[in-house]
């Protein structure tokens, strides 16, 4: 089966290359007691600290439009990196404020997470967000009516597919843009690893570096023979130890030797698909 969607510049594949910039607020996420837990959340600030600083270093290298996933506690708490990161022309989209399960929230607390959230994305880099993925969690058809309401264009939360496609609210069919970005090519459930609170919570063991970066190439692959959107997650603290960092590079150097691919931020995308289908 050959390549049949259409994308800019006769590309073959669209690329949206992604981070999930979740720092300590994962690790909160999993339970009240994890921000009394300093083991476990300096596994949040590494990513911060240390994992951005290589992993921004690959991105300049190769001058590649990115997206980034923001909470807004860590725009509020790492205004430096973000400000940084926006100033250097990474797109910076909002992932939840506190990284809460939105499917647990009611309406009110759905409202506040989104304001307070888009606030602090504001308020650290000067625009607003057009962009959202949820964090870990349910997703519901408030949710989008919500994003429509804050005047988000796009989410990037689901697995409905391997295009874009579009998720209809109240009035309107073409509602949010959905740029689904699968768990197969996101380093974070291959690498994240704690003993208290668990996770994962079987207590897998840290996957085999090959085999991953494996997966994610064979991915791409196949998402470059049928001319899909190929929409990987990756988060500075599990893709920027020493070692893993390679992982990233070994990937997008294969994404850029294939050539013929179409490299985009998630409101280019947006823009292009919105105008085109």
């Amino acid at each position: 089966m050959q390549a049949t969607q259409r994308w800019p510049h006769q590309a073959n594949c669209a690329a949206m290359i992604t981070f999930n910039l979740d720092a300590e607020w994962f690790w909160m996420s999993l339970g009240d007691d994890s921000a009394r837990r300093p083991k476990t959340l300096s596994m949040g600030e590494y990513g911060m600290k240390r994992g951005l600083q290589r992993v921004n270093e690959v991105i300049r290298f190769h001058r590649l439009p990115v997206t980034f996933f923001v909470p807004g506690k860590v725009a509020e708490k790492y205004p430096d990196q973000i400000k940084m990161l926006a100033d250097e022309g990474c797109e910076m989209a909002l992932h939840g404020y506190a990284h809460e399960n939105f499917g647990l929230l009611k309406s009110i607390e759905m409202e506040e997470a989104l304001e307070k959230g888009i606030k602090a994305l504001e308020k650290a880099t000067g625009k607003t967000p057009k962009g959202f993925r949820a964090p870990e969690g349910e997703m519901t058809a408030e949710i989008y009516q919500k994003l429509k309401e804050f005047g988000f264009d796009y989410s990037s939360s689901m697995f409905g597919d391997d295009r874009p496609y579009f998720v209809s609210t109240p009035g309107c069919e073409r509602g949010i843009l959905e740029i689904p970005a699968p768990w197969e090519i996101n380093d974070f459930p291959y690498f994240a690893f704690n003993y208290t609170p668990a996770f994962p919570a079987g207590q897998g063991r840290i996957a085999n570096y090959t085999q991953v970066l494996s997966i994610f190439i064979e991915e791409y692959k196949a998402y470059y023979r049928y001319g899909l959107c190929y929409v990987p997650q990756f988060d500075p603290q599990t893709i920027g130890t020493p070692g893993r960092i390679e992982i990233l590079k070994d990937i997008l150097r294969f994404i850029l030797e294939q050539g013929n691919v179409w490299l985009c931020t998630g409101q280019d995308l947006t823009a292009y698909w919105t105008n085109h289908q």
